[in-house]
């Protein structure tokens, strides 16, 4: 049986296979291309297009061996199928609000597709580790850089 990996929802993994298959698919074979006509062209010590397609293909390869490894390292939860909604768990949409009742809403998401100008924390980060399974009313402080914060649980949703 897999052990459970890092936790992702069905959008990330789907943005993750979008990636690797434009890598492999587009972007490769094009670099691939480009390098097979520098490499006719003769000397390859100072063919711009041959060294630099080369480079970028090793990036590629790099990349898409990454992706492949992450991919199958991933498990895949669905956040709409959290049966007890009233506690912050993975894909959660929580409301906060802090000591000077400045509100924030963030929804916890795999690290893989976390973004924080959007509100997408990562599973792993400080505050979504603070935050699981809290409910609304709770207090949680959490430790950041800046110092400690104390967070109360405003509101919990599931999609």
């Amino acid at each position: 049986m897999k052990p459970a990996g890092p936790p992702i929802t069905p959008a990330g993994m789907a943005s993750l296979r979008a990636r690797y298959d434009h890598l492999l698919g587009k972007e490769r074979p094009e670099i691939v291309e480009i390098v097979s006509w520098a490499a006719g062209n003769g000397d390859r010590s100072e063919n711009g297009d041959y060294l630099y397609g080369r480079k970028r293909m090793r990036e590629i390869d790099r990349e898409l061996a990454f992706l492949a490894r992450r991919m199958k390292a991933l498990r895949v939860v669905e956040p709409a199928e959290q049966t007890d909604r009233s506690k912050v768990f993975f894909g959660a949409t929580v409301e906060l609000a802090d000591e000077e009742d400045e509100r924030l809403v963030i929804t916890l998401v795999g690290d893989d597709e976390q973004d924080a100008s959007t509100g997408r924390i990562g599973w792993s980060a400080p505050l979504a580790r603070a935050l699981r399974g809290a409910a609304v009313g709770d207090l949680r402080t959490v430790r950041l850089p800046s110092g400690e914060r104390e967070w109360e649980i405003m509101a919990v949703s599931y999609p």
